[in-house]
């Protein structure tokens, strides 16, 4: 009898009657061409279910080939199942890097782009915005290539796995280059919230962490691609005395090194170092996002409920993302501002507090995460895409019959 399939939370045990583990494109060809309804996964790291099935399941991890370099174009193909940090050190050994990273390097590259996850920055747009080509196995089985420009590809790219099975994808590079990260603590909230653009705009990428339990952030992380200024005292913050984790009590052997050592890009873009897990998959994430014109008034008014927050909480963090034209981006057509909450894993506890940080949310259009925990109406989510129903369009050109669907696919596109 197989093992039951569980996310890394271990929140969520798939479903599916049966799992697939190609070993080569035309192996994943027939399995696709063979199934009535199947979905992709990847490394497990969506909190829903947005990739379960009750059908048949598909794992891209096991197929040949390796990463491409193409010096001239700017570019990097990768099969879909590579993890960020396996991508990273063999970009950063060749000389040269991606423009950002999410704080996990342990993702893969199909899963985080198909979701819009991200890292840190004004200037940054989300893991997606990378993309320039996309290859992926259709429901006839047949081969697809779409590449930047063509029509229907702003929707291809933050699919939820609703066109196909993605092989492979071309992503933008730069140069290599070096990152220095600091860490301050016990920034004033208040002067956080008043001067929220001046604060994440200090560097290249930033992060701030708070437990929404004081009149204080209890840390922001700085990383910066110039030689930063070490300040005794920044926004009423100090720099910390020692490493630190995002969560207080936790011990920092996890983390990317601190303290302005120089370090390559993908050693102190994520928070977290490759070679460790940095915790056990025992939480619960939720993010929002809202327009950055918006932050201070989301902001406030989740301090409003830092009494519902707090007790079931392990750290939240607030980071900034580039707008997109990515259709199912959660950063489409808005400079963005994502709110992330780590939770104690307590399902019913978070379910009860969800709906509450979503009404508050609410008059600022905010849109969820689609691979973590949230308890929107699918109308509510729906009305903040502007470009859902081309992209209902565009799931009936290349997935007529629905092969590709699933419950959350039903519920939340219709």
């Amino acid at each position: 009898m197989r093992e039951p399939l569980i996310n890394w939370a271990g929140n969520v045990t798939y479903r599916a009657a049966r799992v697939h583990r190609p070993t080569s494109l035309d192996e994943l060809r027939r399995v696709v061409a063979g199934a009535e309804r199947l979905r992709a996964f990847g490394t497990g790291h969506s909190f829903n279910r947005l990739a379960d099935s009750d059908a048949e399941m598909v794992s891209v991890a096991g197929l040949p080939g390796g990463i491409e370099l193409d010096t001239a174009g700017g570019a990097v193909r990768v099969p879909a199942g590579v993890r960020y940090g396996e991508l990273a050190t063999w970009l950063d050994a060749a000389g040269f890097a991606l423009r950002n990273l999410a704080s996990l390097p342990h993702i893969s590259v199909a899963g985080a782009v198909a979701t819009g996850t991200h890292g840190s920055g004004v200037g940054n747009g989300n893991l997606a915005t990378a993309v320039t080509g996309i290859e992926l196995v259709r429901a006839d089985g047949e081969l697809a290539t779409l590449r930047r420009g063509d029509d229907g590809f702003a929707g291809a790219v933050v699919s939820l796995g609703a066109l196909g099975v993605v092989t492979a994808l071309t992503l933008e590079i730069v140069p290599t280059y070096q990152v220095r990260q600091l860490v301050y603590e016990d920034l004033p909230q208040a002067a956080f919230v008043e001067n929220f653009d001046e604060v994440m705009s200090a560097a290249y990428s930033v992060s701030a962490f708070t437990s929404w339990s004081g009149p204080v952030i209890d840390q922001v992380w700085r990383k910066h691609v110039d030689v930063p200024e070490i300040e005794e005292s920044w926004w009423g913050g100090h720099p910390a005395a020692e490493a630190r984790h995002p969560i207080a009590t936790v011990a920092a052997d996890a983390c990317t090194e601190q303290f302005g050592v120089p370090g390559p890009w993908h050693e102190r873009l994520p928070h977290f170092r490759l070679e460790f897990t940095p915790s056990a998959g025992d939480e619960l994430q939720t993010e929002y996002f809202v327009d950055r014109a918006d932050a201070a008034t989301a902001l406030r008014a989740l301090d409003g409920c830092r009494e519902l927050i707090a007790p079931i909480l392990q750290v939240s963090e607030i980071r900034t993302i580039a707008a997109d034209d990515l259709w199912l981006s959660p950063c489409e057509g808005r400079d963005s501002v994502a709110i992330h909450f780590t939770w104690v894993r307590d399902a019913a506890a978070v379910e009860a507090v969800l709906p509450v940080l979503e009404e508050v949310l609410a008059p600022l259009a905010a849109r969820p995460h689609w691979g973590k925990v949230f308890t929107m109406a699918p109308e509510v989510v729906r009305e903040r895409y502007r470009r859902i129903t081309d992209f209902d369009a565009l799931v009936r050109d290349l997935d007529p019959a629905g092969k590709f669907r699933n419950e959350f696919l039903d519920r939340y596109l219709g």
